[in-house]
Parts: C-alpha cells; structure tokens; sequence
C-alpha cells in the first residue's frame, strides 16, 4: 500500500491501523518518519480504499498535532474507528516533543516523555476531520500511550484503550497496567475505566492489550507478555468479559507465542488472531478458534506475510535491552478488520531494515 523511496523524511512507515467502513471504504492510518525510532519528523498519514485495495488515495496527513500546556507535540499513533454509516472517530496518541533530543523512552528511569490522547471525527468517511480534541484520562495523570483504537461495544458505549506508563524523569519503580476508559455519549465525556491487567508482584508485563468484541456482550483481550525478572517473552495471555468490559476473567496462557492483534468474529463464530511470531524468524502469522478463544490449534495456522529474513531477537538482560530490541524490529504490529463481504483484513509493517519499512495488507477468505 505504500512504500516511500529511499533516502526520506517517510521511509520509515510503521504503526498501522486499519478501519473499514460499512459503504466498503477501507481507511488506514500510520506513522511515517525519516526513522523508526526518533521522534524527529514523525507524522500520521491516512490512505483509503473504495476498491478493495485496488487502488489508494493519495497519502494525506489531515492531524494537526496542537501545543498542549504549552508544549509542542506530534502524534505517534492513529486508530480509525468506523461509528456507523460515514461516520468515524479517530484515536490519536500524542507525544511532548519539546526537547527533540530525548528519546521516547528514558532507558535510565523506564519512564516515557508526556503522552497523552486526543480524538478526531469525521462525517464523510475520513475525507475530513474536525480539530484533535483532548481526552481526560482521569483518574491517570501519567503517560498513557495508545494500544489500539476506541472500540464499540454492543452495549453502544466506547471503550478507549491504553497502557499507563510512569514520568520520563520519574525514579520510582514503574508499575505497569493496561486500561479501558468507557463513555457513554460518543467521546463527549469519559465516566468509568477499568484495569484489564495488571501484575501485583511487577514481575509480569501484559503488554499491548488488544480487546474485541467475539460475541454480543463478550471481549476477549489477549496480550503481548512479558516476564520481567527472566527478561524472556511468554505466551501471549488472554482474559475474557462478558459484561462488555466491566469484569474480566483470570489470565490464561493461550499457548501461542508472540505479539498480536486484536482478535476477529468470522462469519461462522470462529476468531481469527492475527500475531508476530519472533522465535525464529519473524514473520506475520494466523491462528483461529474454533471454541470461543480458549483454543488456537497448530493446525489452523497460516501465515500471513513472508518473514524477514534474520532473527531480530537476542539474549536480553533488563528491560532497557527490551526496549534496544523492540527498536530494531522491522516487522509487526499487525491490525485486523472483518470487511462487509466476511473476509479478514491485516495490515502491518514491514521491510529488511528497521528503518526502511513499509505498510502491507494481506485480504484473507473464510472458508
């Protein structure tokens, strides 16, 4: 879907999200910046599709990223989400980028520079789109990084996602969580939040949390996990609601490894998950569940993209070398949509170099 030349200020095309709109319009938002990792140059562009990904629009960058508390910013990251007939809502993640020098992440205290959340929303399909407005996170004044986009319930309330994150100077230890904040009136006023996960003993990270509706009233929401103390990866974790969000089952291992995306309601009941497996080559991989996501059989899988060819894993000791490591991966965060004839949507980045990388899209049939 797009690919910039190389050497350039959007090389680096990473961080996709992808909504698909109940006319067919496929609207995908992404991160692109002369590199991966710096913030400098970042940017969010959104493509669109009437045909099937035939063909695109033109890349287009309709986000304006306001000073807030005087600060500048730019925004890291976009999630469309479709709220019936042309109308839609954009998720958008902003970071302080006052002093252009720093990284986003503080390896010497873990903590992220000021990240906050705004929202956008279009009456024609993405063509236009009002000014970002900024979303109260309360009771959560600390960074709260974007996981994915606002998600509709059946109960017709949002659910806003994100990870809360400790101040970039901030000593103390940083104690992870993943957050729904719920609203009742369209994005108007947010009222209520819940914790999806959080590890008492700080010794397991529930990383990326990607919530979706499987049924009327149920989420499953599985996790990119993480073992601090061993510095390891583990199976991606799941819990389950079926109260649409309010309270969640225990953690339970899926048996799967890897980082995925929001999990899909095919046609015929089953979830289609969609995730990155690292253990030898990276690659994009699918799995499906026949029995409401407590089992993803080695059978069903299928891969979605063709892998990288180097490992981009190693031996790590401390979560800065996590994070060394993350900033080297050229391939991931897959995004998932049904299209209204029933067929599964992934898009995701990828390339050869972590710097040089571009944004895919697989179409992929239920049968």
């Amino acid at each position: 879907m797009y690919r910039a030349e190389t050497p350039s200020n959007t090389q680096s095309a990473a961080f996709p999200g992808i909504c698909v709109l109940p006319n067919g319009r496929w609207i995908c938002s992404f991160r692109a910046a002369p590199a991966k990792t710096p913030l400098t140059g970042q940017h969010i562009v959104v493509m669109m599709s009437d045909d099937n990904g035939n063909t695109w629009s033109k890349p287009a960058t309709p986000f304006d990223p306001p000073a807030i508390e005087g600060k500048p910013g730019s925004f890291r990251t976009a999630y469309v989400t479709a709220l019936g007939g042309t109308r839609c809502i954009a998720a958008l993640c902003w970071v302080d980028i006052s002093d252009p020098s720093l990284p986003y992440f503080n390896p010497e205290t873990e903590g992220l520079l000021d990240t906050k959340i705004m929202i956008s929303r279009s009456e024609d399909g993405g063509s236009s789109w009002t000014r970002p407005e900024l979303v109260d996170t309360s009771p959560f004044h600390v960074p709260v990084p974007l996981t994915g986009p606002l998600l509709l319930l059946g109960d017709r309330r949002l659910a806003c996602q994100f990870e809360l994150n400790k101040p970039y100077r901030e000593t103390a230890v940083w104690r992870h969580s993943s957050v729904l904040l719920f609203s009742g009136d369209e994005g108007n006023s947010w009222t209520e939040h819940v914790i999806t996960s959080n590890d008492p003993t700080n010794r397991l990270f529930y990383w990326d949390q990607r919530p979706g509706v499987v049924k009327e009233g149920n989420l499953l929401n599985l996790f990119w996990t993480y073992d601090a103390a061993a510095a390891t990866y583990l199976n991606i974790h799941a819990r389950q609601s079926d109260d649409f969000g309010r309270t969640w089952s225990d953690y339970r291992d899926i048996g799967v490894p890897g980082q995925p995306a929001q999990p899909v309601r095919l046609g015929d009941g089953r979830i289609a998950m969609v995730y990155v497996d690292r253990t030898a080559q990276p690659a994009i991989m699918l799995r499906l569940s026949a029995d409401g996501g407590l089992t993803w059989p080695v059978e069903s899988e299928l891969p979605v993209a063709r892998p990288v060819p180097d490992s981009q894993t190693a031996a790590k000791s401390s979560m800065q070398d996590t994070w060394a490591e993350m900033s080297r991966f050229s391939i991931g965060l897959p995004a998932t949509a049904l299209t209204p004839d029933g067929r599964l949507l992934v898009v995701y980045y990828a390339g050869a170099r972590t710097d040089e990388t571009a944004i895919e899209w697989a179409l992929l049939q239920s049968r």
